[in-house]
């Protein structure tokens, strides 16, 4: 029986701040059935793409993010927040709906015509993942798509990944 991952997300009102919904994966996490069924439905949609790496960002974007790169055979990169990553580091910054962040990934991570796939928990504003696009191609490698647990639609953040293709499993059409 399929497993409905959208019962496995939390929403924590007013985090981090007033007015944000948070949508929590703690609970699809702590469920082996619906995490398996998390992985294997973003693997479906990635293994036709030809990926040789998953690039994630942090923090929750790594948890589905390394057992997607595992499940497709591909490497992992790690995109982190700055001053976190022990060699040298490129760099883009994006805006949240709260403020302003950067990632970086290692300067040795990616080399031009690597296949791509970015992933991240959650596409709310598409800043997050516009910057992980803007740093994968920064060094001549190709965005092959986009993969996301869950999409806010309503925040319009596949519309700034275009014309990459974006693919997420759970979209909430509102507040």
């Amino acid at each position: 029986m399929p497993v409905d991952l959208r019962a496995h997300i939390r929403d924590i009102p007013d985090f981090p701040r007033p007015g944000i919904v948070f949508k929590d994966i703690t609970p699809l996490l702590l469920e082996p059935a619906a995490l398996d069924a998390a992985v294997s439905e973003l693997a479906s949609y990635a293994s036709g793409l030809g990926v040789d790496y998953v690039v994630a960002a942090e923090a929750r974007g790594f948890v589905l993010g390394g057992a997607l790169a595992r499940e497709l055979g591909a490497g992992f990169v790690p995109a982190r927040k700055p001053g976190k990553l022990p060699h040298e580091t490129v760099s883009a910054e994006y805006v949240l709906e709260y403020g302003i962040d950067a990632l970086e990934v290692h300067a040795d991570a990616l080399a031009g015509g690597a296949r791509v796939l970015i992933h991240d928990d959650l596409l709310a504003t598409g800043g997050t993942a516009c910057a992980l696009c803007e740093l994968v191609t920064g060094f001549g490698a190709e965005v092959a798509g986009c993969a996301f647990l869950v999409e806010l639609s309503f925040l319009g953040g596949r519309a700034r990944l275009s014309p990459h293709d974006v693919h997420a499993l759970i979209d909430y059409r509102s507040e």
